[in-house]
């Protein structure tokens, strides 16, 4: 039997024949989601959670591996109006090595361009980019025998994706779920993603327990609370993930019990708290553009405002896939006030400001 060429020495001889296209381009044609270049999925469902939430199920195509662990993010881009917008979302889904689909949960937000369009707007068929999965707020494995989950709104997501994989684990083994608090604030019972699925959850397993919080009647969460709504929290490791004041809060408690290694936090959105930049001219060496930038703006706001075709994915210092070299100058981290100055440095264009006159290779 005529042993089987690997796919990776067709595509070298194809390149030999299709030249000056790239085979590629040919595998395009039949399959859009082939392609060596770039990750692509297509949109198998879009299916409505809450009035203003939908998961997003995703046929990630050829190059991707179903080997995500429970809490991390994937990059998708879509095209709206003409050009490619990123942002990053929690996988809600299990990881499944034999799978055959990923889902997002994403829920509408009145500023948000992209997350109203994947909710409102994406038509099932439709083929999106993607980006590999990231992040370090995950299950770990094995879980902690007590577990503590505190999440408000859409950072109900990476948290479903840890207790739905605890649950099919539970199913495969036979072994009871880990004693598993989890709070849930959400403004009201319906708009809380998932509701369905928790109360499920809830009455399948003996280890789970939801406190669920209704904002808009309730208030907000009160972490002096806590005692009475997990009185051994102190116990247990802890994964917060939701609003930004929410998040300080908790963060603010953890450390006045001298619990803050036991607390590991997701944030959605980017808080640019560090000193900003003096500012100065920033050269795009290779586009040979200028501009002059202050020091609140970052490079790639200067660079777009250029003409610059600057790369970009979470736009929030997650994805790196922003990130260009620094030929010359400063450049300062305006999350945490930390200067690059290094010729050859790589540096990420959505979180910097420039410090002075600088120059970028792109």
């Amino acid at each position: 039997m005529a042993a089987t060429v690997p796919w990776e020495r067709l595509r070298t001889a194809g390149a030999k024949l299709t030249t000056p296209l790239h085979p590629d381009d040919y595998l395009r044609l039949l399959n859009p989601l082939w392609s060596e270049r770039e990750l692509r999925g297509r949109v198998e469902e879009v299916r409505p959670e809450t009035e203003d939430a939908a998961t997003l199920v995703i046929r990630p195509g050829w190059g991707w591996r179903y080997d995500h662990r429970p809490g991390q993010y994937v990059g998708i881009g879509v095209q709206v109006d003409g050009r490619f917008q990123w942002r990053s979302y929690s996988v809600s889904s299990p990881p499944r090595r034999s799978g055959r689909s990923i889902s997002i949960t994403v829920r509408a937000m009145p500023e948000g361009k992209l997350s109203s369009h994947l909710v409102n707007g994406l038509a099932p068929g439709t083929i999106v980019r993607l980006a590999r999965p990231e992040g370090d707020f995950v299950l770990p494995e094995p879980p902690p025998a007590k577990m503590l989950f505190l999440v408000g709104g859409s950072g109900v997501t990476p948290v479903m994706a840890m207790l739905r994989t605890m649950d099919r684990r539970s199913q495969k083994s036979g072994r009871a779920m880990p004693d598993v608090l989890m709070h849930y604030s959400s403004p009201t019972p319906e708009r809380m993603i998932f509701r369905e699925e928790l109360d499920r959850l809830e009455e399948k397993h003996d280890g789970l327990t939801v406190h669920r919080l209704h904002t808009d009647t309730e208030g907000m969460l009160d972490l002096a609370d806590l005692d009475h709504i997990c009185p051994d929290w102190r116990e247990r490791e802890t994964w917060a993930c939701g609003p930004g004041p929410m998040l300080d809060a908790i963060t603010e408690h953890f450390e006045a019990a001298g619990l803050e290694d036991r607390l590991h936090l997701e944030r959605f959105s980017l808080q640019l708290g560090g000193e900003g930049g003096e500012g100065g001219t920033i050269t795009f060496r290779t586009s040979g553009r200028t501009i002059d930038a202050d020091g609140a703006t970052t490079v790639l706001e200067a660079g777009e405002e250029a003409g610059v075709g600057m790369p970009y994915g979470c736009r929030m210092g997650i994805c790196h896939t922003c990130t260009l070299t620094l030929v010359s100058g400063t450049v300062r981290d305006l999350r945490n006030g930390e200067e690059y100055d290094q010729p050859n440095e790589q540096v990420q264009t959505c979180v910097t400001a420039a410090v002075g006159d600088c120059t970028l290779d792109i």
